[in-house]
């Protein structure tokens, strides 16, 4: 697990671009396959992506993405829906065709046979190069509460009373908040080849402790991701400021800095 404190929101986007970036320039011929989260953790690094696909001229037209849930019983038009989220934050604004980003549909007759299906659309993709991720208050990872199952796949979850809360911000009222998603399961998280979680003010401090000191348990979602080689996490001072370890971190980064650069030159 590489661990990036960073000073602030924007420059977290900056390291969570690079990842992306990356994947879009070194993809084989089936071409990137991204996963997307939405809510405000990912949106300083949109915010990057954007800017250099208009000014640096970075192509997102062979890729394919897969968001990572949605509310169940909320249109795709709906103004709190992540269908609609993605394409007003990110896919609008570059050369990502709108037809190749997949989600969970949260209106399906049949929720249950929809979250199968989803995750057999991600497979028949050939699975996700890089997955971006948030965190919540309470270590959730897309919609999997304290509590699931740390093998689990994508299905129907109950929203827990912290994660309504905390979503009712977006909402008229708490009473607004669907109580319901679909969401991918910390198993199919898992099968992405790359994870990078974004983690930004002191109300995620908790969280991004135990993902990365604390051990791996159901009641903190998130540290499965301790099972996982390929994990970057990037959290901001606030975010990390629980870390015990936090100066250790530091200092690995710099060396490993000063490693590129020697290798550079």
């Amino acid at each position: 697990m590489q661990i990036h404190i960073v000073e602030d929101a924007a420059a977290g986007g900056v390291v969570v671009a690079d990842e992306i970036q990356r994947v879009l320039e070194q993809a084989d011929d089936r071409g990137p396959v991204l996963g997307l989260a939405t809510g405000s953790s990912p949106l300083s690094a949109y915010q990057e992506l954007i800017r250099r696909h208009r000014e640096e001229g970075l192509s997102f037209a062979d890729a394919r993405a897969f968001l990572l849930d949605e509310y169940v019983g909320l249109p795709d038009e709906h103004e709190q829906s992540y269908h609609r989220f993605i394409r007003e934050n990110l896919v609008y604004h570059i050369d990502l065709p709108e037809e190749r980003v997949d989600s969970p549909d949260g209106t399906a007759e049949d929720p249950h046979a929809e979250a199968v299906a989803y995750d057999g659309r991600i497979r028949d993709a050939g699975g996700v190069d890089v997955q971006v991720l948030g965190i919540g208050s309470n270590g959730h990872i897309a919609f999997n509460e304290p509590g699931s199952s740390l093998g689990s796949r994508t299905r129907v979850v109950g929203l827990t009373r912290s994660t309504i809360a905390d979503n009712s911000r977006y909402f008229a009222s708490p009473e607004d908040v669907p109580i319901q998603a679909l969401s991918q399961g910390l198993g199919t998280i898992l099968e992405a080849r790359r994870i990078v979680l974004v983690a930004s003010g002191e109300n995620k401090a908790a969280a991004i402790a135990q993902l990365v000191e604390g051990g791996i348990s159901a009641r903190w979602p998130a540290t499965v991701l301790q099972m996982h080689p390929e994990v970057v996490v990037v959290a901001d001072e606030a975010a990390a400021s629980r870390l015990e370890l936090h100066e250790d971190y530091r200092h690995e980064r710099r060396l490993e800095e000063a490693e590129r650069a020697a290798r550079s030159h």
